[in-house]
This record gives C-alpha cells, structure tokens and sequence, in this order.
C-alpha cells in the first residue's frame, strides 16, 4: 500500500531504468519494463497499473469492473479493485484478457453474461469514432511534454478521420478528495480481518490477552502508511461522521458516474487523458514530500475511472528530454473494453514507442530510443 512503494517492508521498487532509482508502487510494469516477462498483474485501486505502466514504458490496462475476477486478489478497496494486466504491446493485453474475462462464481461481482473472445482487428480504424479531451484534465501542474504529446495525440486521431471534440466531466475537481475518503474508509474495514489469528502476520510476543494480541500484531505488520489510512477510515465511519464524509462521499462518486455516463451518452467512444502528471520522479526528489499528497497527485487522472468502473489503458507513447518514458491513457465505455483495445491498438501503431531493452540503458539511467525521432517533442507516425 502506498504509491510508490517507498513504505514496502523489503525496499522500494525501481523501474526498467535500474540506475535513475525510479520507485514505482508495484514491481510489476518493472519486470514488464525489462522484458523479463510476457505478462504480469496487478491489482488497480485508484490508478495503479496504469500509473506504473507510464512510468516504465508498458501498457497497463483496467478491466471494466465486474469482467475480470477478483478470487485471489486481496481486497484494498472492494468497490473499485480490479485485476490489472501488465504487458509490452496491446495485443498481448487482448490475449491475457480473452483468458481471465467471464463469470466466476466464486466472485459474485463478476457479469453472468456470456463474454465473447477477445480478438482485436490486424488493422484497426478508427474513423468515425468520437474521442474526446476532457477539459478539467488539463490542470496547470500537467508538465509541457505531456501537455504537448497529449495534443499530438489528438491531432493524430483527427487526422485518421475521427471527430475529437471537448468534453466536461464537472465534478472532476471533488474526485480526488471522494475517491480518498471512501478508499479510506474501505481499508479501514478490509485492515480488520488481520488480526494475527487468521491472516498474514502474527506477533511472537507472549501476549496476556486476545486483545493484547491484536494490537502488537498489527502495530509490527502495518507500516505508516497502512496505519494512516485505517485511522482515517475509522475516523470517517464514526457514529458521528459517517452523514458528513462517508454518505456524502458516496453521493458524489454517484455524481461522477453520471459524468461518464452523460459525457458517453453524448455519442463520445473513448476519452483520450494523460495517464500521470509528468514523467518519473526520481527517488531523492520523491521523498521531499508526504506519500498522501503523492498519492494525490499521481492518482488525478486515473482514480475517477476505478470509482466508475470504467475499462481505462495506458498506452507508452514516447520518452522524455530526460529519455523517460511517458504514457497517455485511453478510457472506455463500460464492458466495450475490446473497443478500448482496438482504439488502443490503433493508437500504439502509430507512435511506435520504442521497446525498451536492458542493451538500450545508458551509464546514467536513461533510455535510448530505437526511433530517434520518438520523443516529447515529435510524436511522429
């Protein structure tokens, strides 16, 4: 728990890119990023497969809620967890998704509809769809190269033949502020169950009493992180509170739900966004600030989507001045998660992100492109 993994009890992740020190909230886009692996998951609360996919150069996708079972996952937030695929090209994405997509009926949120394979186009199209730019997504903290790949992007699409207009998601500016209360008050509830009698860990100190029991166990097995959370969440579901933060928490994710659903409603197919705020922060400029107000920044455009439960995909578009990766994100309508992917495929054929190999790292850390001309500053096709 915690965004950047800065709090693990073994040590904080890095990214493909070893020697920049790049700490990363789960390790998986790493092994992903590195070509170690063909595939990887990972659970996405608020942002994170999609997040990490960004800064390591590889495409995280979030299913629609209730399409992928949860059997396994341990839950963070049950009302927004889903199973997130990490892999390093849009097809293996549609491949690893054909195989965990359908009903489970040992996970009752899972759709008992049939769901049909997962096979996408060889040669995608994407005119005559809709995409749009959601206007509250353009914050002044958005960094100039993403700002500029994001407009690339878009021209891209236009110039294929599909209609790229703006959009208003209104509430956007409350999401960030929901999405931690109710993630809060969930952890607070999910953190019960381990107590040392049942789960995880288990204090060996020769307690007097079951309740003496609880408290040394979790004051070793939960960081600082975790603690705060639980805190928070117990705080927000107190008597007293609960009207005041949890039910008007509530009553605002509906708000934002019915922002997707009118702004989709409108004829749009798929919102074009940008995954993270700016390219990976190293390690040392990481830790100058609290993990909450992190959190919040990297989660700003991604958490709205787990609280709708909308299919979202990063996609590595090109690397940085500083030979980073960065990524945009693609969002869909709920359950037309291959239409996200065909959308994707589309998009990934045409900026050719240059795949990223341990050969390829420079003596300082960064990356170098295959394609010289992929970078921040020319989103070529």
């Amino acid at each position: 728990m915690g965004r950047r993994a800065v709090k693990s009890t073994v040590c904080f992740t890095r990214g493909p890119e070893f020697k920049s020190q790049q700490p990363h909230g789960v390790s998986q886009p790493s092994v992903m990023g590195s070509n170690a692996v063909f595939w990887a998951l990972g659970s996405d609360t608020g942002g994170s497969t999609r997040n990490p996919a960004a800064h390591c150069g590889t495409v995280g996708f979030k299913p629609s809620y209730g399409l992928v079972s949860r059997h396994g996952l341990i839950p963070l937030v049950n009302s927004m967890d889903v199973p997130g695929i990490f892999t390093r090209c849009v097809d293996d994405t549609a491949i690893v998704l054909g195989v965990l997509a359908g009903h489970d009926p040992k996970d009752s949120t899972t759709v008992n509809d049939p769901v049909k394979p997962t096979t996408l186009p060889s040669v995608p199209d994407v005119s005559g769809l809709c995409i749009g730019i959601p206007k509250e997504y353009l914050v002044p903290e958005l960094s100039s190269e993403i700002r500029s790949l994001w407009s690339q992007a878009a021209d891209l699409f236009e110039a294929e033949g599909a209609r790229v207009i703006e959009v208003c998601l209104p509430h956007t500016c409350y999401s960030i502020v929901c999405y931690h209360v109710l993630c809060t008050s969930e952890v607070a509830s999910n953190m019960a169950r381990f107590d040392g009698l049942q789960y995880g860990h288990r204090s060996a100190v020769d307690m007097s009493s079951t309740e003496a029991l609880y408290a040394a166990t979790r004051q070793e097995g939960f960081n600082d992180v975790v603690k705060g959370r639980i805190l928070s969440g117990n705080f927000f579901l107190l008597k007293e509170n609960y009207e005041n933060y949890f039910v008007k928490a509530q009553k605002v994710r509906r708000l934002i739900v019915n922002d997707f659903v009118n702004v989709f409603g409108s004829g749009v197919d798929v919102l074009l966004t940008p995954t993270t705020l700016t390219q990976a922060v190293p390690y040392l400029e990481f830790i100058k600030e609290d993990n909450r107000t992190r959190s919040a920044q990297d989660d700003i455009f991604t958490q709205a989507v787990n609280m709708a439960g909308l299919p979202a995909v990063n996609v590595p578009v090109a690397l940085s001045s500083q030979g980073l990766p960065i990524g945009l994100q693609l969002i869909g309508r709920a359950f037309c998660d291959q239409q996200l992917l065909t959308v994707a495929k589309w998009f990934e054929k045409q900026v050719q992100f240059p795949v990223i190999q341990l050969q390829d790292l420079m003596d300082d850390g960064s990356l170098v492109p295959e394609n010289g001309k992929l970078t921040s500053g020319s989103l070529t096709q």
